[in-house]
């Protein structure tokens, strides 16, 4: 079992969530059930998964958790480039998000192997 608060990567997704938040509150109000609604379950995914596999046992469990925070980080990353298309974001925030994003997927992905290596040994 791991203490997810003690997680660098659950506290990067909960501040890349709380973000999220504040970006999509500049979206247009007729978009709140829709890409407002979806960015923001998305992006609190990622952190809540994370706190959720971690109580886990065993760690395959907490590995299929981790995947499935992986899955929502790209479900964000295409609803991002959606939002810029349409010019609810800026240009610059797309490329500031997008690399708080990659981040977070990298350090998800390595911990994800970590724990499956982990499994096997």
């Amino acid at each position: 079992m791991h203490r997810f608060k003690d997680l660098e990567i659950w506290k990067k997704s909960r501040i890349f969530c709380s973000d999220i938040y504040l970006i999509t509150s500049y979206f247009p109000n007729d978009e709140k059930f829709g890409l407002t609604n979806q960015l923001r379950r998305a992006s609190i995914s990622i952190p809540s998964n994370i706190a959720e596999g971690s109580s886990r046992n065993p760690n395959k469990e907490f590995s299929r958790f981790l995947e499935i925070a992986i899955g929502s980080a790209y479900e964000i990353e295409t609803q991002l480039l959606v939002a810029s298309d349409l010019q609810f974001i800026t240009q610059i925030n797309l490329e500031i998000m997008s690399i708080k994003l990659e981040e977070i997927i990298k350090m998800t992905s390595k911990f994800r192997s970590v724990t499956i290596n982990y499994l096997i040994s």
